[in-house]
Parts: C-alpha cells; sequence; structure tokens
C-alpha cells in the first residue's frame, strides 16, 4: 500500500498487541516466501513509560521513563494507519526481517529500539506516541424495532 511507508505511525488491532502504537520499520505490499502476504516490520511500545513529575528524584524519573519494546512481522490488515509519522534513525538497519532468525539478533534490535525510543521521550519529541491509547466504550442507542 502506497501509504503505509517508512517511519508512519500505526496502532496494532488484532492480538496480543491490539491497541498499541507502531511505527512502521520495512513495508512488504507483495509479500514474501515465509509471509505470502502484505506485511510490516514494526517496533512498538509494549510498556509505555509512565507519568513524572518535577518533585520526582533524578532516579525516580529515569526509572519512570522506560520504554518496553517488542519488534514484530504484522499483516496490514491488522494495522491501522495514523496521521503521524516518527523517524528513527538507524533503526531501518538494525531491524530488518533477517533479525527474527535468530533470538540473539532479535535482543540487539529490541535493545537499539529501545534506545533510540527512550532517547525520543527524554528529548519530548512526538509525545502522542509515548501515551497509551485509551479506548472507550461510547453508549449506543438502540431503537425499538417497531419504527419511530
Amino acid at each position: 500500500m502506497k501509504f503505509l511507508k517508512v517511519g508512519r505511525v500505526a496502532i496494532i488491532t488484532r492480538g496480543r498487541y491490539a491497541g498499541k502504537k507502531v511505527v512502521i520499520i520495512q513495508p512488504v505490499d507483495n509479500g514474501n516466501k515465509p509471509h505470502p502476504f502484505g506485511h510490516a516490520v514494526v517496533a512498538g511500545i509494549e510498556r509505555y513509560p509512565s507519568k513524572i513529575t518535577r518533585r520526582m528524584s533524578k532516579t525516580r524519573q529515569e526509572k519512570r521513563s522506560k520504554v518496553k519494546p517488542f519488534i514484530k512481522v504484522i499483516n496490514y490488515n491488522h494495522l491501522m494507519p495514523t496521521r503521524y509519522t516518527l523517524e528513527l534513525e538507524g533503526l531501518k538497519g538494525s531491524v530488518t526481517a533477517d533479525t527474527f532468525k535468530e533470538v540473539s539478533q532479535r535482543e540487539d534490535a529490541k535493545k537499539t529500539v529501545k534506545k533510540a525510543l527512550e532517547d525520543r521521550y527524554t528529548s519530548g519529541k512526538n509525545r502522542w506516541f509515548f501515551t497509551p491509547l485509551i479506548i472507550r466504550e461510547s453508549s449506543v442507542m438502540v431503537m425499538g424495532v417497531g419504527g419511530m
């Protein structure tokens, strides 16, 4: 899909990470042998940073600013793109489809993603990306069958 480019922020709609925000690192429109469908390699936040205030000590602020990332290959059908983009320098080379072959490569890629996301958070950029998505159920009015 043309609009799912590198750096586009999306929300996962299905599975374990449903409702989590991700950034697309490598889109694959036509699919490949292990994944024969349109998919994307994404990096997202599994555990968002906690709220911090000025009254907290420096060490407590650092501890609450930590991010737990994840990397995943996700079908386009399970992604909802947003209007936001996020440029993470250096992630394109470190996180590819080949990083999922070995556990050690995957852990190294997670560490680089964690560092990049925490740097982004502490610098105060893209604040929307680092807040959890709040989904509220709206009250739906059900009309009677007999007409109005």
